[in-house]
């Protein structure tokens, strides 16, 4: 991404900085993403034609920001970076409304010893699988069914302590631990996280595992350092759980103008007595996808994805994705994107707390379908 930088002497004369650095800088950047969507059983068995979507962005979610960092010597040097997202079709902000709601931290960054943040931020799992799936290339209709498994980056987590190791050989590792933050309850609504990636040639390949804690005693939805990843009818009915664990591997392989990719989870729901539900609910998620650089401006993919779900209700998701990327320049393209999804089984209601039908909802839009749903993208995306 191509981004304007500002130095700090330039935010000085605005009054944002008060003392230069030779060796350092600011960075203001941004990505508006937006899009014509068709959703087939938007709402029930009623269809949606829409200026944007849910998500604020397809390819990659609408967002502005502000990084930096500061030379302090010896290979060592300062970094923050606030991150704040938006719908581009009302201007409304996004992640709830918080200021800088998709990334707000502050750190030190090694060349030897490598990164230290602390903040809101990204997991390991984002931070190093993320980036060989398909979703980074054509987002979100390409998602596991309803992001049960935040394979879209549906969630950030606050308090979080991260460290990043430098990259050796191909390998690097990353592990985080969010605070709770409740006076005499060490586990309460903590979070934690490790991943570990290689990446060499043609050849990558990365691993996480994920654990959130929900608030302790009497609840009725997800209170936890994690902003969760309940983004419609497959797993609403489960905001109420103990914990949430999240284990996930993926890899991909180039082979000249070719991408190809695979991937598998398992998300897990656990209840206890202050639980909506009673039994662990899991979810089982196997996908692959190809990509094909047709031109030097033109990347196309297709993609399949079949999530099993099991322990409280049962169902079955399959879902299948299709891509096309156009590069107007190097910061403007366009996109057509489309995912068709099957559901049949149980889930739980999160209204009702009962056992309904499944309902199809493609990847993190949260659109409430009947047992089938279509969704498509014609977008245009901006980047700053």
């Amino acid at each position: 991404m191509k981004s304007r930088a500002l130095t700090l002497a330039a935010f000085a004369a605005f009054g944002i900085a008060g003392v230069a650095h030779a060796q350092s800088s600011v960075t203001l950047y941004g990505v508006v993403d937006t899009s014509l969507t068709y959703v087939s059983h938007a709402s029930g068995s009623k269809n949606l034609w829409a200026l944007g979507n849910s998500s604020y962005g397809n390819l990659a979610g609408s967002r502005w920001g502000v990084k930096g960092s500061e030379d302090l010597g010896g290979g060592l040097k300062a970094i923050f970076q606030l991150e704040s997202g938006f719908n581009p079709s009302t201007g409304a902000s996004g992640q709830g409304g918080a200021l800088f709601g998709r990334q707000s931290f502050v750190g030190l960054a090694s060349d030897q010893f490598g990164t230290v943040t602390l903040g809101r931020q990204y997991d390991p799992l984002v931070d190093l699988i993320q980036g060989i799936t398909a979703d980074n290339y054509f987002g979100s209709v390409f998602a596991t069914a309803g992001d049960v498994d935040n394979y879209d980056n549906s969630f950030r987590v606050n308090n979080a302590v991260k460290y990043a190791s430098p990259i050796y050989r191909g390998l690097q590792a990353e592990v985080m631990y969010s605070f709770g933050g409740v006076a005499g309850s060490t586990g309460s609504k903590q979070s934690y996280s490790a991943a570990l990636a290689y990446n060499n040639g043609p050849l990558a390949v990365a691993a996480g595992y994920y654990y959130a804690a929900n608030s302790a005693g009497e609840r009725t939805t997800w209170s936890s350092t994690s902003d969760g990843t309940f983004d419609g009818p497959i797993n609403n009915g489960y905001a109420t759980a103990h914990s949430l664990q999240i284990a996930r591997v993926a890899a991909q392989y180039t082979i000249g103008s070719f991408i190809l990719g695979a991937g598998y989870s398992n998300a897990q729901y656990a209840a206890d007595a202050n639980s909506a539900f009673d039994s662990k609910q899991k979810y089982n998620t196997a996908q692959g996808f190809l990509a094909y650089q047709a031109t030097p401006a033109l990347l196309v993919g297709a993609g399949y994805s079949y999530t099993h779900a099991s322990g409280d209700t049962s169902a079955n998701y399959h879902q299948f994705s299709l891509g096309g990327d156009y590069n107007l320049s190097k910061r403007t393209d366009v996109y057509v994107t489309a995912a068709y999804q099957h559901a049949s089984g149980t889930t739980r209601d999160a209204d009702t707390g009962l056992v309904t039908s499944a309902q199809a909802s493609i990847g993190s839009y949260g659109y409430a379908g009947t047992g089938s749903q279509t969704l498509v993208n014609l977008g245009l995306r901006h980047r700053f």
